[in-house]
């Protein structure tokens, strides 16, 4: 199967890249899988990709690229397709329209797959219907604006299939848009390269963006009463974000600079994960959790706060980790301080967090997507098959006499599902 991914900038750091990565590198043992990258802006990749996966980009924003994308004229008008509301819009343009577009046209693929709500709209409305077109869903729907939902609405119809991360965000797709082929498959992360934690360091780890809706900051009171009864205990918290300057003012208002270090960003991060002995996360909403199975992967229980969506379906309370409501300090607090208390229970949940983890392991995800794309492409066959038979019962003679004389049966069925549907000229 020759397959397809398109992502924002494949040369980054962020979730939704690391997981598109970890997903097309099982896939390429088997298969021919291309990532595509709408822009470059970087020399090397911050990740490691798989050789056998094949790398490209459209627009180079390096400052050494032969022909930059800010000095063509096309670059400084809006784009026309790429939808306003998906906040990445003042990055594309009328040449990234093209550029994207044309590179769709010309695709020699069997499945195609969109990696976020903007790009996802590319295929819509740019990809030809030759191709089977999933959209993955990397964020939550209720996450998104009205306008991006409603935009959203009006172009999923046409794709395939999208799919989400958790069971709990495909329900919400199919309650508020009825009609779109919804599969919930969770993101793979592959067994850590280093050996797990025995879960003895003095230490709790957390990682992710130092952005408002980690809310970091209760992590960081939370462990101010942890402090007052476990000075022994330290927390180390990676990751980068605007709200890096806050937090540090924070821990030291309340006087916690010898307990808690702001450590920035690491990768891999799993090996750092392993030197502590608790993971915390303390999210208002998490899309899924990475972070939560990377540290299950090191081996570690799991404090969480029970927001939507991610660690209710990956957590088990009380066997692998602890469920605590959002917002709540005391309660995070109370958490953390009972695994620390326990040795027992601590190392116990640690090595049944371990076992768990395996259900996220690359081969079991890549078969559950490879599943689906066959299914799509199955359905596409039978679709063709049920035109030629049309054709050649009679119905529609005119059209079959045109595309037999121009064209290979295949052609044919699909010119016949393009007849079917009507132009997009939004």
């Amino acid at each position: 199967m020759r397959i397809s991914f398109l992502l924002n900038n494949a040369y980054g750091i962020g979730g939704t890249i690391r997981t598109t990565c970890n997903l097309a590198a099982r896939l390429a043992v088997e298969h021919e899988v291309e990532i595509v990258s709408v822009f470059r802006d970087r020399a090397d990749p911050h990740f490691a990709y798989d050789p056998r996966i094949r790398l490209s980009h459209l627009a180079d924003l390096r400052p050494d690229a032969p022909k930059s994308v800010h000095d063509d004229p096309r670059g400084r008008r809006p784009s026309a397709v790429f939808p306003a509301a998906d906040r990445r819009h003042a990055v594309y343009s009328a040449l990234t329209d093209e550029l994207i577009g044309g590179w769709l046209a010309a695709l020699d693929t069997e499945v195609v797959v969109g990696t976020r709500p903007g790009l996802n709209v590319h295929l819509a409305r740019q990809a030809p219907r030759r191709l089977v077109r999933v959209a993955q869903e990397h964020l939550t729907l209720d996450t998104h604006s009205t306008r991006l939902v409603l935009t959203l609405r009006r172009h999923y119809p046409r794709l395939d299939a999208v799919t989400t991360t958790t069971e709990a965000d495909a329900a919400v797709y199919r309650r508020r848009m009825p009609g779109v082929r919804v599969t919930a498959v969770p993101n793979s992360v592959p067994p850590a390269t280093t050996a797990p934690s025995d879960c003895t360091a003095p230490v709790v780890v957390a990682a992710g963006r130092l952005a408002p809706a980690k809310r970091f900051d209760d992590l960081i009171r939370a462990f101010a009463i942890v402090r007052a009864g476990r000075p022994d205990w330290s927390l180390r918290l990676y990751g980068s974000g605007d709200q890096r300057a806050g937090l540090a003012a924070l821990i030291g208002e309340l006087g916690l600079g010898d307990h808690v270090r702001l450590m920035g960003p690491v990768a891999p991060l799993e090996p750092e994960l392993a030197k502590g002995s608790l993971l915390a996360v303390t999210s208002t909403t998490e899309s899924f959790g990475m972070t939560i199975v990377e540290g299950m992967r090191a081996g570690l229980p799991v404090v969480a706060t029970d927001c939507p969506l991610g660690p209710r379906e990956i957590i088990r309370d009380g066997e692998t980790g602890l469920l605590v409501p959002p917002r709540d300090v005391p309660a995070i607090a109370a958490a953390l301080l009972s695994l620390i208390e326990d040795d027992g229970t601590r190392r116990a949940m640690g090595r049944a967090a371990l076992a768990s983890a395996a259900r996220y392991d690359p081969a079991p995800i890549a078969d559950r997507h490879l599943d689906l794309f066959r299914s799509l492409l199955a359905e596409r066959a039978r679709g063709g098959h049920q035109v030629r038979a049309t054709l050649r019962a009679g119905v529609g003679r005119g059209l079959g006499a045109f595309l037999s004389a121009t064209d290979s049966a295949g052609a044919a069925a699909r010119r016949a599902r393009r007849a079917a549907a009507p132009a997009d000229t939004g």
